[in-house]
């Protein structure tokens, strides 16, 4: 159940975190579109896959930040732990898309890549990590920001037995 814990405070701080490493010098659009996510935000959902189906409850804060940069303030709580995760979301004009980077009380770090459809903007994580027990385990989320309201998907599969976990946490103002 720790290692468990573990890996999946891992997956949590890389899908919540978020800080851009390159200055991004954002359009007036894609400036408009980040500030209108600025607010604070709740949401729950189950992590699904283990021995039994366990809650997972988070909080979200986004403000503005300088440049065209929304910081961000995450905690999750799941099987008595608590997860946090700062950062940043800015547009890279230089590269045209969004980047999301973080820091999380549990020592991970993580940048993803966004890509605006429509009014929405979409992040795609893709990573391979060692687990506390030196496992390789794959970390794949998706995070929508999409009207009101943020969603983070996600996966995690422990590479050694195939077990995979995954959850859907949806956000809310």
């Amino acid at each position: 159940m720790k290692k468990r814990v573990q890996v999946l405070a891992a997956v949590l701080a890389l899908q919540l975190g978020v800080v851009a490493t390159a200055p991004a010098l954002a359009g007036p659009a894609e400036t408009a579109l980040l500030s209108s996510y600025v607010g604070s935000y709740q949401g729950q959902g189950t992590l699904v896959g283990g021995d039994r189906p366990d809650p997972l409850r988070c909080r979200l804060t986004l403000a503005k930040g300088n440049q065209g940069r929304i910081n961000y303030s995450g905690r999750c709580t799941l099987v008595r732990t608590n997860l946090s995760v700062n950062g940043t979301i800015a547009f890279n004009e230089g590269t045209g898309r969004y980047e999301a980077a973080m820091s999380s009380n549990v020592g991970f770090t993580g940048t993803a890549v966004g890509r605006q459809q429509g009014q929405e903007i979409v992040f795609d994580l893709k990573e391979q990590q060692k687990d506390a027990g030196g496992s390789d385990v794959r970390i794949g989320s998706k995070i929508f920001l999409t009207g009101n309201t943020i969603r983070v998907d996600f996966e995690l599969e422990f590479n050694n037995s195939g077990q995979v976990l995954t959850a859907a946490v949806p956000f809310s103002r």
